[in-house]
């Protein structure tokens, strides 16, 4: 953990590519288990996120990994970034689930309104919404 309280991405995953979707940025709990709670490795959640590097190879979206979201109840976690608008976390996800990300990722980059349209987002997505966090110069008080 760094002296603001975050973990620490993998400086593997930095991507430095400016023109990287609209800036949208999905980071992926490398740490997470399967639902039999398993701490084989590699883990699930290290599945899932080379499950989504591979769906977004060639797509400039930037794919990053932490060790741990705190979303552990829910299983398989991800997160959706993007300079100045809402961000996203996402529970109940599969290994497999790394396509679903980057299809959010595209719908995000291309959003006027800084969310993720409802239409078009990935079933997973749809049941798997944790929380919407609102950039901080949108917040009143």
């Amino acid at each position: 953990m760094d002296r603001n309280g975050s973990f620490p991405a993998n400086s593997a995953d930095i991507s430095f590519e400016p023109d990287a979707v609209a800036g949208v940025t999905v980071i992926v709990c490398s740490s997470c288990r399967d639902e039999t709670g398993s701490d084989a490795h590699p883990r699930a959640g290290a599945l899932l996120a080379e499950g989504t590097r591979r769906a977004a190879s060639g797509e400039k979206i930037n794919i990053r990994t932490v060790e741990c979201l705190g979303n552990c109840k829910r299983r398989l976690s991800a997160a959706l970034l993007r300079d100045g608008c809402w961000s996203y976390v996402f529970g109940d996800l599969e290994t497999t689930s790394g396509a679903d990300l980057v299809a959010g990722a595209k719908l995000f980059a291309t959003s006027t309104d800084g969310l993720i349209p409802w239409r078009g987002r990935p079933d997973s997505l749809k049941r798997g919404l944790v929380a919407r966090i609102p950039p901080l110069d949108l917040l009143k008080d």
